[in-house]
């Protein structure tokens, strides 16, 4: 009611007083408060409430263009808008001049979001910098910087203070590097919130990055002989030891400027590589060895020596002599070897003078077939003695025999059991054998139920290309009641033998008082009683055992 009235005496007193109108208008512009993107355009409206406005317009530095007029307003576009700025509109009324200021705020929003991870390698406890920054974002005191890691956030930076909003929009933390951050994913968001001007909250985020940690403090080492044989495979290894991620180590070798083919493996913080190596040339090469973790590489040298040393030479006049034949062996050095070595033959006289060989002669026998011979030669490479031998057999060409021993010329069959005829013959080439019962072919490899009737004589011939030998075999078969009586008396017999011994060991031992001398006497003849009574015992058994036999 109150605004009511006043409206109603302020037209009164402008019918009645027209010159207080002019006094009492008012200069607004629109929009009231302008958020405006970065080389974009803004249109401003200035309006006044003075009825018949005078001269009138805007002041700013920026480019203008009037795009609309009317009796108390007038309308500008403003073209690309790159800073911030206080717009002036102004109105004259009756002589009077009022004006009013726009602020003008321009924005950028995070677009590009950089994050720096410096070094992308770090070694273990040492320092690495994880830097954010945003190379065109305004207004600089609305924006805040997050760095994460992972989604765990690591540093949060604002830029409200004046004298940090007039520096570059970045964020830089130190991290020290330890082995459970390898492979750990870093990235940074920015937020711009224009929300208080007006505006909405803007977000960037940079692309993920990850960090690489690693230990390789130890030079790489090379395991290998340092004495190589030509035309020899020998393995090198190259080892590195506290190393991480071990699995990541690349290695490289090479044997002069041959590069060779490695086979990488792993064990913990150990890393290897095996390679096979063959020197084709005598005398020293340089091995090589290059492991790289990294930005990190390291290399390896080693010397290896490579001499030739072929084994000697052994020579038999013939291989496959007759028995009474005279064989010459003979044990030289290889001409490859430089100088000559000196050899040793088995069973010959040592000579053992450079370049000389040495020599056996001897008349070939049959105990001789399947006789080894061996020569050994020595050098000495870079102070190491070395030594290489080289092995014949002899096998010497004799007639079949049939030894006792390997053929028995009586054999005894248990009747009832399952026997074969034992013959082996000797001879080389080994010789086929041949028996025959009763003028038929008897089939001696296959076991036999011995029975009465395999009683008999067996003829077995062997033969080979060098001629033929027979032997008769006369095989005696058993019965199996008096095989087991007999053998039953015999275990009883040798029992009671042992039985009686143990009593005679025990009796000569009792303590007992008697005089010194008469148990001496008396043990004495105790002893001669025993033995007297074990000799007819086994007396007995013997007689029983050949009359046994007789009977058969």
């Amino acid at each position: 009611m109150k605004t009511h009235l006043f409206g109603v005496w302020a037209l009164l007193a402008l019918i009645l007083c027209p010159g207080a109108s002019e006094e009492f208008f008012e200069v607004s512009v629109w929009p009231n408060q302008a958020l405006v993107e970065f080389g974009q355009s803004l249109v401003v409206n200035c309006s006044t409430t003075c009825p018949d406005p005078g001269p009138s317009g805007i002041e700013t530095f920026l480019k203008k263009t009037r795009v609309g007029k009317g009796p108390q307003w007038k309308e500008f576009l403003l073209e690309d808008v790159t800073e911030n700025s206080i717009l002036q509109c102004f109105f004259s009324c009756a002589g009077i001049q009022k004006d009013t200021s726009l602020g003008i705020t321009v924005y950028q929003p995070p677009e590009q979001v950089i994050l720096e991870l410096q070094p992308a390698w770090v070694a273990v406890d040492e320092a690495f910098t994880v830097r954010c920054h945003v190379p065109r974002v305004a207004p600089l005191e609305n924006l805040i910087l997050t760095l994460l890691q992972g989604n765990q956030e690591l540093h949060r930076k604002n830029f409200m203070s004046l004298a940090v909003a007039s520096k570059r929009a970045e964020v830089i933390i130190h991290v020290r590097a330890q082995r459970e951050n390898d492979r750990c994913s870093f990235s940074c968001r920015a937020d711009l919130d224009l929300s208080l001007q007006g505006g909405r909250l803007f977000q960037g985020s940079s692309p993920i990055k990850i960090v690489r940690i690693f230990e390789f403090s130890q030079s790489p080492q090379i395991w290998v002989s340092s004495l190589l044989e030509v035309g020899m495979a020998e393995t090198v290894s190259c080892e590195v030891a506290r190393v991480f991620p071990a699995e990541e180590v690349i290695f490289r070798m090479f044997l002069e400027d041959q590069e060779l083919s490695s086979f990488l493996s792993w064990e913990g913080d150990i890393a290897r590589a095996n390679a096979t190596i063959q020197a084709m040339e005598a005398g020293d090469q340089e091995l090589s060895c290059l492991a790289s973790l990294g930005p990190i590489e390291q290399k390896t040298r080693k010397l290896v020596h490579s001499y030739r040393f072929p084994p000697p030479i052994l020579e038999l006049k013939e291989s496959y002599p007759l028995a009474g034949t005279d064989i010459n062996v003979t044990c030289s050095g290889h001409v490859l070897t430089s100088p000559i070595p000196p050899v040793r033959l088995q069973g010959a006289p040592d000579i053992l003078v450079p370049g000389e060989p040495a020599w056996l002669l001897f008349t070939a026998m049959e105990e001789d077939d399947g006789r080894n011979f061996s020569c050994e030669a020595s050098v000495e490479v870079q102070g190491q003695r070395l030594m290489k031998t080289t092995v014949i057999q002899l096998h010497v060409l004799y007639k079949p025999r049939l030894e006792e021993s390997g053929c028995p010329g009586k054999q005894t069959w248990l009747e009832g059991m399952e026997h074969m005829l034992a013959c082996i013959p000797k001879g080389n080439p080994a010789p086929a054998l041949v028996c025959t019962w009763n003028g038929v072919v008897f089939d001696f490899e296959v076991p036999q139920k011995a029975t009465q009737n395999h009683r008999g004589t067996y003829c077995c011939t062997a033969t080979n290309q060098l001629g033929s030998v027979s032997k008769d075999i006369a095989v005696v078969v058993q019965g199996l009641d008096h095989g087991i009586s007999s053998t039953i008396f015999v275990i009883i017999t040798t029992a009671l033998g042992v039985v009686v011994i143990t009593i005679a060991l025990y009796l000569s031992y009792r303590p007992c008082k008697m005089d010194r001398r008469r148990l001496l006497y008396r043990q004495k003849e105790d002893d001669e009683e025993e033995e007297s009574q074990f000799a007819v015992q086994q007396e007995k058994s013997t007689t029983h055992i050949i009359d046994s036999h007789l009977v058969e």
